[in-house]
């Protein structure tokens, strides 16, 4: 009878065990992407490998005028976007939202920007930066 109460209790907890569906990577991203809604003499560009590491850049002319390098991450179960290069330290952007075509992650202690929401439209990659008194939104075109 003890036998078949501890079978039962642990068949029971595992059965209950949810999966934690904040830890799927967003496939979507992978790619080289170009921004199409930017002025013409500035280039952006967005490259995300399959090991979910991506870099962003700007170029104008040949000069680079900005540039980060970005990466999804788990920490204990959580997705986070880091973000590198653009300021001393990594910046560290917490999954808040997703579905098998969007994420947003936040960072509120972050001065720009604290939100951060990237999805697929019309075949595009769509990303909103903001914070609560500005935002920037940015189109990019995928490059075969």
């Amino acid at each position: 009878m003890k036998l078949f109460l501890i079978i039962s209790s642990f068949l029971l907890i595992t059965s209950c065990k949810t999966q934690n569906t904040s830890t799927k990577l967003p496939s979507f991203l992978i790619g080289k992407w170009i921004r199409v809604n930017e002025n013409d003499s500035i280039k952006t560009y967005e490259t995300w490998k399959k090991d979910f590491t991506g870099v962003g850049l700007s170029l104008k002319n040949k000069d680079t005028t900005f540039f980060e390098q970005m990466k999804i991450t788990t920490i204990k179960d959580n997705l986070f976007l880091e973000v590198s290069g653009v300021n001393e330290t990594s910046t560290l952007f917490k999954f808040t939202k997703q579905t098998d075509s969007s994420f947003t992650c936040e960072n509120s202690e972050n001065e720009f920007p604290k939100k951060i929401k990237y999805y697929i439209e019309n075949k595009q990659l769509k990303a909103i930066v903001s914070n609560t008194d500005f935002k920037i939104d940015f189109v990019f075109d995928k490059i075969n």
